[in-house]
């Protein structure tokens, strides 16, 4: 094995030795590069730089001819440096030019050598150049090697990326738009309209020492810190706005779990071990944990490496003596910008002036989400390259209605954000009016309007909209944030609190719609090209029973002496709902053996969002209480179409005539049968669908408490019978869509839309 894995620690203290020497940037670049390629026994050691227009420039070369540096370019993703530098991660090829990535460049003659191992030199998460090491033989590098290169590059990005050689402000392409007016694109993750000066999560973390003097003592500070961090995080439990339980509460206990990972302490303790001191340890292993992140495609489980990723900045903060333990101080009112932001991370500002969160990523599944959620946070995500048009004390407008985010706003803008937040003050005033008048359009026919929920922070607004029940409450979440499957006990106190608070409000109870894209710790998972169509939601619940049975289980004790309606999702036959009613009924006759109160009655549904079960709804009907149709799925199986894919978002409409026709279909069977059916997709919330949907004959919408104010006003402007001739005459239409019809109906007959 070669010195570098022998001796790591002195080549890392020769490295250090060399980039600290004398001469310019070039200079000491290039003899880095000759002691890189002596020590791991390699005919050439390249760095390749990146520069502005997403360019890889050859740099400096040992091995290489010497008239290709800075001659030799590729663009992210041409070639095999091209690739790493792409996907940001080590690429090992034993027959290198055998790839189908490999570009020749005749002025490097590297055609002669066989063997390449090439890994990214990275800045903050990004990739700002490539070390690679070749050799003629044919041969794989061995893991060792592998690691050993990428802990060079750690260490070499202190040179890197001082500016000396390559002006980092080159590599912001929007650096010149900073100072001038803009506006982003976003993702609305939670609701609201706010404005602010930006302040940013924390100062970016610098890390000025790599090499370690003392290995025993840089292993004691990173001993210290995880015990202080973990004390931390003891001590943000208590914090008064959480002194409440509920599944935000949740959220933090279960990052609390991941600051005990043995697997992540035993990773950084390994890389003190290599030589590097305590910060640049912690930085190594996220370093890696950000790579990998890259590549995974499910949202919950990038978004788990999020919360590592706000571990890791808070561990390295403590080790570099900031104790973290104050929260802190605004002064005015703000908006938090980030890349990310932990879910613990809200909780070190101050409540008061921290009026909205923006985010270069983020999901409405991220913990930091619910967090925003339950503490009335607006928060847009998924804004690129946020970070390099924000500066700290930019003026910052968030608009989430319309997806917006202003970045020092004009006059014009800025006058426009007071008008909406006096227009939405007004809507609200209005709201809040009609809070207690009944759901009844202009000519007397009624609706009820019901709310989605599947937190516990969402009951409040029960009685601030004046919903009429919750239609879909989601179980999932209590599962998704436990390491483990949650004891009957605990399923049956958060049953219970939902059921509390809806008082005499009918609540839906939806049994566990997990797997897909929301997985679960305690369950494997292999992966699946098409997750939705996967082993999810009744597919999972039928082929693990006791996760089905202990829920029903909590929810027949939780609805003792009250209604149960409980609802499963994802059915695609009569077959499958009828194995979960035997499931339900074992465990009624269960209470009785056991001397248990029943609930006073239990209604039984399912969702329909398979089109399949429309070819036996005859037989359905017969079989269910109540049925609730759930647009988001059913409307990507009806049309094939992916609805989390960009490409896609705006293809189909959901006013298409087919569509339309399909649910009117399936809203005349349950009226033929008496049979409830409810709506309560995301369709239902959306002004001008939800005039579509009662216009076809649904009397029941389910909806996001944000929606209820807008649709029942929205209601109670229409008539009935003009909107239902007039969409009777459209149905058919081969038009794409008759939204913009629907529209103009609107605004003829001052509808309120």
């Amino acid at each position: 094995m070669p010195d570098t894995v022998s001796q790591p620690r002195l080549l890392l203290r020769r490295l250090h030795s060399v980039m600290g020497g004398d001469g310019g940037a070039q200079e000491r670049l290039d003899r880095v590069v000759r002691v890189i390629a002596q020590n791991m026994v390699a005919e050439v050691c390249s760095v390749y730089l990146a520069r502005a227009g997403e360019v890889l420039e050859l740099f400096s070369t040992e091995g290489l001819k010497e008239e290709a540096v800075h001659r030799t370019r590729l663009h992210v993703g041409e070639g095999l440096v091209g690739l790493v530098a792409e996907r940001g991660l080590p690429l090992n090829l034993s027959e290198a030019p055998k790839h189908p990535r490999f570009a020749y460049r005749p002025e490097t003659g590297e055609d002669m050598y066989h063997s390449f191992l090439g890994v990214p030199i990275l800045r903050h998460g990004k990739v700002t150049g490539v070390l690679v090491v070749q050799n003629v033989a044919a041969r794989l590098y061995s893991p060792e090697e592998v690691e050993a290169l990428q802990t060079i590059a750690m260490v070499l990005a202190e040179l890197v990326n001082s500016g000396d050689l390559v002006n980092i402000d080159e590599l912001s392409e929007d650096a010149t738009a900073l100072g001038q007016s803009q506006t982003l694109n976003g993702l609305s993750l939670v609701s609201g309209i706010a404005a602010g000066v930006a302040v940013f999560s924390k100062p970016q973390i610098r890390i000025t020492k790599t090499i370690a003097d003392s290995v025993r003592e840089e292993r004691q500070r990173l001993e210290d810190a995880i015990a202080h961090m973990r004390l931390q995080l003891e001590e943000m439990l208590e914090h008064p706005d959480l002194a409440h339980g509920g599944e935000h509460r949740e959220v933090l206990e279960t990052y609390r779990l991941f600051a005990y990972d043995r697997g992540w302490q035993d990773k950084m303790r390994e890389a003190v071990g290599s030589g590097l001191t305590a910060e640049a340890a912690v930085e190594r292993v996220q370093q890696e944990n950000r790579a990998r992140m890259a590549k995974i495609r499910d949202p919950y489980l990038r978004e788990r490496i999020l919360d590592f990723e706000d571990l890791a900045g808070r561990l390295i903060r403590i080790i570099q003596g900031e104790t973290g333990d104050e929260r802190q101080q605004l002064t005015e009112d703000s908006v938090l910008v980030a890349r990310t932001v932990g879910p613990a991370e809200l909780m070190d500002f101050d409540r008061q002036f921290l009026k909205a969160v923006i985010l270069e990523e983020g999901s409405s599944t991220a913990h930091v989400t619910i967090i925003a959620r339950a503490m009335g946070i607006p928060v847009m995500g998924q804004i690129p390259d946020l970070l390099s048009h924000v500066e700290p004390g930019d003026e910052v407008v968030v608009d989430t209605a319309h997806d917006h985010v202003y970045v020092r706003p004009n006059e014009e803008v800025i006058e426009s954000y007071r008008d909406a937040v006096k227009v939405q003050e007004q809507l609200f005033a209005e709201y809040e009016a009609e809070r207690g008048l009944p759901v009844e359009t202009l000519d007397g026919e009624r609706v009820d309007l019901l709310m989605n929920a599947g937190l516990l922070a969402d009951l409040p607004s029960l009685d601030s909209t004046g919903a009429e029940g919750i239609g879909l409450f989601r179980t999932e979440f209590q599962f998704m944030v436990s390491p483990a499957l949650p004891r009957v006990d605990e399923q049956t106190k958060v049953y219970s609190a939902v059921l509390d608070a809806a008082g005499d409000k009918p609540v839906v109870f939806r049994t566990l719609d997990i797997g897909g894209d929301k997985p679960v710790p305690f369950l494997p998972r292999e992966p699946e090209e098409n997750p939705a169509m996967g082993w999810r939601a009744i597919r999972v619940a039928l082929e693990r029973p006791a996760l089905l049975r202990y829920q029903l289980r909590a929810l027949l004790y939780a609805a003792a002496g009250r209604s149960l309606h409980v609802m499963f999702p994802m059915i695609a036959e009569v077959a499958e709902l009828k194995k979960c009613k035997a499931i339900l009924q074992k465990e009624i006759e269960r209470l009785d053996r056991f001397g248990k109160e029943r609930p006073k009655e239990i209604q039984v549904g399912c969702m329909f969002e398979v089109p399949s079960l429309a070819w036996q709804l005859d037989s359905l009907l017969e079989e269910v209480d109540f049925l609730s149709i759930g647009t988001n799925d059913l409307m990507q199986f009806f049309f094939a179409c992916d609805r989390s894919n960009p490409k896609l978002a705006d293809r189909y409409d959901m006013l298409a005539p087919s569509a339309l026709s399909f649910l009117r279909m399936v809203i005349a069977a349950c009226h033929k049968a008496d049979v409830p059916v409810t709506l309560c997709g995301e369709m239902g919330g959306r002004a001008v669908e939800a005039m579509a949907l009662v216009a076809l004959g649904l009397k029941r919408l389910s909806v996001s408490p944000s929606s209820v104010g807008t649709v029942k006003r929205l209601l109670r402007s229409v008539d009935m019978n003009q909107l239902r001739a007039f969409l009777v005459e459209h149905i058919q239409s081969p038009e794409h869509s008759v939204r913009d019809s629907l529209i103009m109906f609107a605004r003829d007959h001052a509808i309120k839309i």
